[in-house]
């Protein structure tokens, strides 16, 4: 074989390792392309609005990094005194924050990440096997992404999600390592739920047994949220702002961070801490104190480089429970869980948007 040949025969090789590598690579894309919901093709017509403007004024406003009130569960089983102002300060966060963050809160950190990594396994499934309408014998819908009434970036939300009413987690294989782990983190997060719920309703001198009467564990639920790398973060959310339709969520998030709630007029942005767990006042418990705790928009932003996990648990009543005020006179008008949440459906399909307490002020 000639010199010439050879370098032919060692480039033809080189080539052929090139190619393979290629096709590896490409191979690689697909599968991680096949995970991700068809965001482009969705809102293309939106997407391409955007880039056609000369000037594209950023959806994501400026932001403050502030610490959240941190409360500390384990100054519950002290003393008298120090019981009470553990109590006091939960409540002060309340009126003031509308959020805080707990430690020692009696949650394994076991079960927080083998529900992370049941979270992961679920939403690295193909999209076209989540978005079946019988994903994991689930109610229809149980599984969503992105907001299908969008009509610009601002809202738009970059994020899929999992959202379980846990009436339905029978529904599950009963051998499903995520259904086993969802029922061990809904028996933990609901008794968490009702333990704050109660000692928040002290201060406003609401019944001791309120909660145990209007909120059974199946009338709950679990929202697990995967927040996908985003290519216009500046331009876009994870999740639209917004405030939630129950009582209180407790929030347990990675350390990719992105949760921001807004306060005198500015987003305040709120930093993960690995030992703490989010607690946040629902529109109900606004409604109950007659809007002396506060229910507070709040949004995550996109990351252009990172995904973000979190899981919310909303602790909610009972279809046909009435929400009324605690004290006169009232701000509100009473209303049941039902009554609210049609109202939402009729305020989004009207509007794109919830419109929340505000429709039922006096």
């Amino acid at each position: 074989m000639s010199l010439h040949c050879q370098k032919s025969a060692k480039g033809d090789k080189v080539n052929t390792h090139k190619f393979k590598a290629d096709i590896h690579q490409d191979r690689e894309d697909s599968e991680a392309m096949a995970i991700e919901p068809p965001f482009f093709e969705k809102y293309k017509a939106i997407l391409q609005s955007s880039a056609n403007e000369k000037e594209k004024p950023s959806t994501v406003e400026g932001f403050d990094e502030l610490e959240i009130p941190l409360i500390d569960l384990s100054h519950l089983n002290l003393g008298q005194l120090e019981r009470q102002e553990c109590i006091e300060k939960m409540g002060q966060a309340a009126i003031e924050w509308g959020f805080f963050q707990i430690v020692n809160h009696g949650v394994p950190d076991e079960l927080l990440n083998r529900l992370k990594q049941e979270q992961i396994k679920v939403f690295q499934q193909p999209f076209d096997k989540k978005s079946e309408s019988n994903f994991l014998n689930l109610s229809v819908q149980s599984y969503r992404w992105g907001n299908p009434l969008a009509t610009s970036l601002r809202n738009l939300s970059w994020s899929e999600a999992l959202h379980i009413s846990l009436k339905d987690i029978s529904k599950m294989d009963e051998y499903n390592k995520l259904r086993s782990t969802i029922e061990e983190y809904a028996e933990n997060a609901n008794f968490l739920a009702q333990r704050l719920a109660e000692y928040l309703a002290q201060n406003l001198g609401i019944k001791a047994n309120y909660f145990q009467e209007n909120c059974s564990p199946s009338s709950s639920s679990l929202r697990m949220n995967r927040y996908p790398p985003c290519p216009y973060p500046s331009m876009m959310f994870g999740i639209i702002p917004h405030t939630d339709t129950d009582f209180l969520t407790i929030v347990s998030q990675d350390q990719v961070g992105g949760l921001q709630l807004k306060r005198n007029g500015r987003w305040v942005s709120v930093k993960p801490n690995p030992k703490a767990l989010v607690v946040n006042i629902g529109d109900f418990y606004q409604a109950l104190s007659n809007g002396v705790y506060k229910s507070i928009t709040h949004r995550v932003i996109a990351n252009q480089e990172t995904e973000r996990y979190s899981a919310a648990y909303f602790y909610c009543p009972t279809y046909e429970t009435v929400i009324e005020s605690c004290s006169k006179p009232s701000l509100y008008k009473k209303f049941s869980f039902k009554e609210y949440r049609e109202q939402i459906q009729k305020d989004v399909k009207a509007t794109g948007d919830k419109v929340g307490l505000s429709r039922f002020l006096l």
